[in-house]
């Protein structure tokens, strides 16, 4: 693994010009291979590509709009989680979590921190991947399925991001605190604050139409 992570005098891990290269073409390729493989059609889906391309620009561009930063990297973010669950609230869990791993590797891309593989494979991987599990609630049809479909994938963020820092980050834990209620009150002071900013700003009854709107355009074609 050493052609694609380096390693600093000081011990830190970087990821090396073939490991940037590495990601971007992953990223590629699943979104790609996903797209292929899960479409409903036997033709390649144009729209479903196209739509999961954008999502994940949206959330790229809005992951750099930090309403609030944290010390140790997290982040509430201009709703870069919202945009990528919205793909697996659209085409299904499948489409979703393609489009979250593809996600994840892009973030590890922009902004790496990585201790080992393990912890690479958690932070970015499964716990980006996991907002694809909006995917479960495609066919709801409750007027509020998107608030539960997006409820569901930061929660899975939740338990990934906490399992990281209960794993590989517990030294950090302030004195007198049990690390994994530590790595549960970190995590959900930016994962759920952003997603109570959501929520709220979903439950605006415009906002619904207008995703509502984008969803029936997204599957028109379907």
């Amino acid at each position: 693994m050493s052609f694609f992570i380096g390693t600093t005098a000081d011990g830190d891990k970087f990821l090396t010009t073939a490991g940037y290269t590495a990601l971007i073409l992953l990223a590629i390729a699943l979104l790609l291979i996903g797209n292929a493989l899960l479409s409903k059609r036997k033709t390649f889906d144009t729209t479903r590509l196209a739509f999961a391309a954008m999502a994940l620009a949206l959330g790229v561009v809005t992951s750099f709009i930090k309403v609030y930063h944290m010390p140790m990297g997290g982040s509430i973010t201009l709703f870069s989680m919202l945009f990528i669950s919205v793909i697996g609230y659209w085409f299904g869990l499948g489409a979703g979590l393609t489009t979250a791993f593809a996600y994840g590797l892009l973030q590890l891309m922009i902004d790496p921190y990585i201790l080992s593989i393990p912890q690479m494979l958690i932070d970015y991987i499964f716990a980006f991947g996991a907002l694809g599990l909006s995917g479960c609630f495609t066919k709801c049809k409750s007027k509020y399925a998107i608030i539960f479909a997006y409820l569901t994938a930061i929660t899975g963020r939740f338990f990934f991001s906490v399992l990281s820092g209960y794993v590989f980050f517990a030294e950090w834990a302030p004195e007198g605190w049990n690390p994994i209620v530590y790595s549960m009150a970190y995590n959900a002071a930016y994962i759920y604050a952003e997603g109570a900013i959501t929520v709220i700003v979903l439950l605006i009854p415009a906002v619904r139409t207008a995703f509502n709107h984008v969803k029936a355009m997204a599957l028109k074609e379907q």
